[in-house]
């Protein structure tokens, strides 16, 4: 594994594993906000507060189908096929663990040397 942060090879894949990343958070704070919308509307006692937080409820629902339906289009998200999301869950916690590892502030931060020369050099 190579700890270097700076070095372009560490960055494949990021962009991906972002994407990823946003959208299970995402999906997770749907799901909270679903359950926190329909424990208010057990909690609450004027019909139009009922009202407003029973629309609210079907929104969060809607929006949290929606997420799981992109996540599951793009194979990031496999709620049917558990070998196969405790294989993308495995993969997420070795990510975790690499860049965990990894020295993000090096007590050597000087790159001089390792790059080409900038234009102003060159004369």
């Amino acid at each position: 594994m190579n700890n270097d942060h700076l070095d372009p090879i560490n960055s494949l894949n990021v962009p991906e594993l972002a994407d990823t990343t946003f959208a299970m958070d995402f999906l997770l704070r749907a799901k909270e906000g679903v359950r926190n919308i329909a424990v208010a509307l057990t909690e609450s006692a004027s019909p139009d507060v009922r009202a407003l937080l029973r629309n609210q409820l079907l929104q969060g629902i809607a929006m949290h189908q929606e997420i799981t339906e992109l996540m599951v289009s793009k194979k990031w998200f496999h709620p049917y096929e558990l070998s196969e999301q405790y294989q993308l869950d495995q993969l997420s916690a070795k990510n975790t663990i690499m860049i965990g590892n990894m020295n993000l502030f090096p007590a050597d931060m000087n790159r001089k040397g390792i790059f080409d020369r900038t234009p102003d050099e060159h004369k």
